[in-house]
């Protein structure tokens, strides 16, 4: 596994990242890090890895766009100086769109979202090594719906920053289309995007399997 021993590994992102999180921390005792895919990987890394005492922090807020991390990074990201660091952003960025069309301050097009992303990124390369992207995604089968049409769009720009910048990258939605084959989407997110345990194991499975995770251990 590509995780050490007594490393940090943060995620930050939206509400699928937060999903009812300690505040201001998230972090330590009493369902701290919330209930969805951060406290999986948690979960299975003490299970599977006890010995390397990973320490796993989580700093999602729910309602978040990039324009958000930004405003909240230096301390909720920098400060903290994690040996590894996981990004999930851009679900609130297209879905304001769509929910509020006509509050267009509110709207994060796709040109801001990837400069701001990128900086981001840049400026935490200078103190860690190991970024970890992973795309934004709506639990929808058809291509053709226009949110998840958006939704694409800007999954590939973070594929095209985390190609660009050197970081390991999670496409979410394609790990959602494989289950989609067989459920239908309100099985796994009644709006599409805030998942049930289904969609949130979804997620920390493709996280674990990109780090390397040994199932079989």
């Amino acid at each position: 596994m590509l995780l050490e021993q007594r490393q940090k590994l943060l995620f930050i992102g939206d509400s699928v990242t937060d999903c009812d999180r300690a505040k201001p921390h998230g972090e330590g005792l009493f369902h701290a890090l919330g209930n969805g895919y951060v406290s999986v990987v948690d979960a299975f890394l003490k299970a599977n890895y006890p010995e390397l005492g990973i320490r796993v922090v989580n700093k999602g807020i729910s309602g978040n766009t990039v324009r958000d991390l930004k405003a909240r990074w230096q301390e909720d990201v920098i400060t903290q100086n994690p040996d590894w660091l996981s990004i999930m952003i851009g679900i609130n960025d297209v879905w304001r769109q769509f929910d509020s069309p006509f509050i267009k301050d509110h709207h994060v097009y796709i040109e801001e979202y990837q400069e701001t992303l990128t900086a981001l990124v840049k400026e935490s390369k200078l103190q860690t090594e190991n970024i970890l992207l992973m795309t934004p995604y709506y639990i929808e089968i058809n291509e053709n719906d226009l949110m998840r049409a958006k939704m694409d769009q800007y999954g590939k720009v973070v594929k095209q920053i985390a190609e660009e910048e050197g970081c390991l990258f999670i496409d979410t939605q394609a790990a959602f289309n494989k289950i989609l084959k067989n459920l239908y989407a309100a099985t796994i997110a009644w709006d599409r995007v805030h998942p049930n345990e289904i969609g949130h194991t979804i997620l920390a499975k493709a996280f674990l399997n990109k780090i390397g995770f040994d199932w079989t251990k």
